[in-house]
């Protein structure tokens, strides 16, 4: 039995690394980065900012709409939204945490958005 463990242990190891890496690599929005920043809205008591940024893929793909939240207090960003085929965002403050980009409703403490899960 315990020759069974010494190989099932590394090879559930091994699994779980890779498996959290192509995650992180491929899936993960917060690795993305803003290109060319198109506008900035601040929430109705000015707690957070959403900035909403254009992304250029380059020539064999189409653009794509990125937008971040900032935190005014405490000066963390993170990414909410991420949209492909798209080339600009309507953003509209639906409370103080609550924000509605292009027609998809998010708690900006909690949501994301990923056309790739969509």
């Amino acid at each position: 039995m315990k020759k069974y463990l010494k190989i099932i242990v590394p090879v559930l190891l091994v699994v779980l690394v890779v498996a959290y890496a192509v995650n992180w690599a491929f899936f993960d929005i917060q690795r993305l980065e803003g290109q060319e920043l198109l506008k900035e809205v601040a929430s109705p008591g000015e707690t957070y900012t959403v900035s909403v940024y254009l992304n250029n893929g380059g020539a064999t793909t189409d653009y794509a709409v990125l937008c971040s939240v900032k935190n005014n207090q405490t000066n963390k960003e993170k990414n909410i939204y991420w949209n492909y085929h798209c080339t600009g965002a309507m953003v509209e403050w639906n409370s103080e945490d609550t924000v509605t980009i292009n027609g998809v409703k998010l708690n900006v403490n909690k949501d994301t958005y990923d056309y790739r899960n969509d």
